[in-house]
């Protein structure tokens, strides 16, 4: 398997599976220096935890990261940092019925296709359970973008057709603090009620939803390098990496498709500081592949959760028609995008990490 690194300076390395010892990743090129401590991660690994309420698996990690390299008196020393997350709730009983059926939805089939071999417990590699490690690398990305005054934050946008209100993207801090207060991390409260009334009648119906995350951040003017490592092409990169995710548009996204361009284009202004800045921002806070100052906000859909508690029609690894039924106690979200959000927010970190070290190597200082 040749693909578990991302980032050219900043670069992260996961692995591990959903039922094995643990997860974990190795992050380098971070600067030295840096304060970063276990509590850092564990933090940002609190708001990906599942079995906190209703809207989400019940599947209970405590998720505490181990650090085991890379720090010396609470400070970066610019070698590895290598973290650890340890699995203590897997139940792999759950999976001994279903192992020899390909599982709807599921990466199974592929696996066994492409490598003849497949963990079948909890989905092994493809589970959701590796972004764990994503979340911990954003910690240490977030703590390296705080430095230079660059914040980001994601919350659900929309799930089972329910569309919240646009926030007012020029508080970030004050989006996150609504989001994380949230128990399915929307920052809409009427929108949230709604929400959690649909997620309790589609559970009855024994079936699951889709959604929609939506990220902002602020940060300067010049990050992006074209023509390959474009601001957005990272970022849509990046986010759909991130298992289950099947949709990305940055600004007016596929709306853009339907405007003229005197309604697209985003004409430019001078602030009161004498910046440069534009008036709207359709283009979503990139021109050319290139950060533009203002808001990046992009949003990213989630299909519905493949596990779902209804027979479906399926093969068997022998070939043989069958029919697939999750056991009574299996443990899956109702909608992934919920605990997605905090997965959003922390490979939107990585990205920005990684394009600000870029940043600094583009030209010769005046």
């Amino acid at each position: 398997m040749a693909s578990n690194f991302f980032g050219q300076i900043f670069r992260i390395t996961t692995f591990g599976e959903s039922h094995g010892p643990g997860v974990g990743v190795v992050i380098d090129g971070c600067p030295s220096g840096l304060s970063l401590s276990e509590q850092d991660i564990n933090e940002q690994l609190a708001h990906r935890q599942c079995g906190k309420n209703a809207y989400t698996s019940p599947r209970k990690e405590e998720d505490r990261a181990e650090i085991y390299s890379g720090i010396f008196e609470g400070k970066t020393t610019g070698a590895p940092i290598a973290i650890l997350i340890r699995n203590h709730d897997a139940d792999s009983s759950q999976y001994e019925a279903i192992k020899d059926l390909y599982r709807p939805g599921h990466a199974n089939f592929t696996y066994l296709e492409k490598y003849g071999v497949f963990d079948y417990r909890g989905g092994g590699r493809s589970s959701a359970r590796e972004t764990a490690a994503r979340v911990a690398a954003g910690a240490v990305a977030k703590k390296l973008l705080k430095h230079f005054n660059i914040e980001c934050a994601a919350f659900v946008s929309e799930i089972g057709g329910i569309v919240i209100q646009d926030p007012d993207l020029s508080n970030l801090q004050k989006i996150r603090d609504k989001t994380y207060a949230s128990p399915i991390y929307c920052p809409d409260e009427s929108a949230s009620r709604k929400i959690m009334e649909r997620i309790s009648q589609i559970r009855e119906e024994k079936e699951t939803l889709g959604g929609i995350v939506a990220c902002a951040a602020h940060g300067p003017s010049g990050l992006g390098d074209p023509v390959y490592c474009k601001l957005e092409a990272m970022l849509a990169f990046a986010m759909l990496s991130i298992p289950a995710t099947k949709g990305f548009e940055i600004g007016a996204g596929f709306s853009a498709a339907r405007m003229k361009g005197s309604e697209h284009n985003d004409a430019f202004d001078i602030e009161e500081k004498g910046r440069v800045r534009t008036a709207t921002n359709r283009a979503g806070g990139t021109l050319g592949g290139i950060s533009t100052g203002s808001p990046i906000f992009f949003k990213v859909a989630f299909k519905p959760t493949s596990s779902i508690q209804k027979p479906q029609q399926t093969v068997s690894l022998k070939g043989e028609k069958a029919t697939f039924q999750l056991p009574e106690m299996g443990r899956h979200d109702p909608c992934v995008a919920i605990r997605a959000v905090p997965v959003v927010e922390a490979m939107t970190a990585l990205v920005l990490a990684d394009a600000l070290l870029m940043d600094r190597s583009a030209r010769v200082s005046e």
